[in-house]
């Protein structure tokens, strides 16, 4: 499971709170006393939540406990909500290249300019996106179609060649998925 971060910010009552029940919580909880400190830690964390009891501005992924007293469960629960908000908003958006992939709405997006993806696109731009070396045919039909790989198909060369097509009358970019002698590459 990943390491949930929770990072008390200029709250040090609510730190002796968590550090003196010793609850058996799935949060790393981290005391922090100012925005300096606070910059070092977020440089190698990914999955945080930082609590205080006023709004900062310039502090993304925050929750203000403002209303107190309240109920350690309650808070917790409250807090087990942020954590799940948070992962799904991380997951739902995936950068490549220049564009910015909404896995929720299968949308591909730049410039102010949107396209509508099916998910089998989606597959095939996420796949190859992770991949530093060009993707084989055979490759893209048994990791996204779950083709077996001695079927004789065209359904990635006509999937590619329509993809392309929709991006290049969509961003009029011609090159995001490339052709390389042994396969696509993005």
């Amino acid at each position: 499971m990943i390491t949930q971060n929770l990072i008390i910010f200029k709250f040090n009552a609510l730190y002796r709170i968590f550090e003196e029940l010793d609850l058996d919580l799935n949060f790393k909880i981290t005391f922090v006393d100012n925005q300096n400190s606070l910059n070092e830690i977020l440089k190698n964390l990914n999955n945080h939540l930082i609590i205080s009891n006023k709004k900062y501005t310039d502090i993304d992924n925050q929750y203000v406990l403002e209303n107190t007293p309240i109920n350690i469960f309650n808070l917790v629960e409250k807090l087990n909500i942020e954590f799940l908000k948070l992962q799904f908003n991380n997951q739902s958006e995936v950068k490549v290249k220049n564009y910015t992939i909404d896995l929720n709405s299968r949308e591909m997006l730049a410039n102010n300019t949107r396209l509508k993806l099916t998910e089998k696109e989606i597959n095939t731009i996420t796949y190859l996106s992770k991949s530093n070396k060009p993707v084989s045919i055979e490759e893209l039909q048994e990791k996204v179609w779950s083709y077996q790989s001695d079927m004789e198909t065209h359904t990635v060369e006509t999937h590619i060649y329509r993809l392309r097509k929709k991006i290049l009358n969509a961003f009029k970019d011609n090159e995001f998925i490339i052709s390389k002698k042994n396969g696509y590459q993005i």
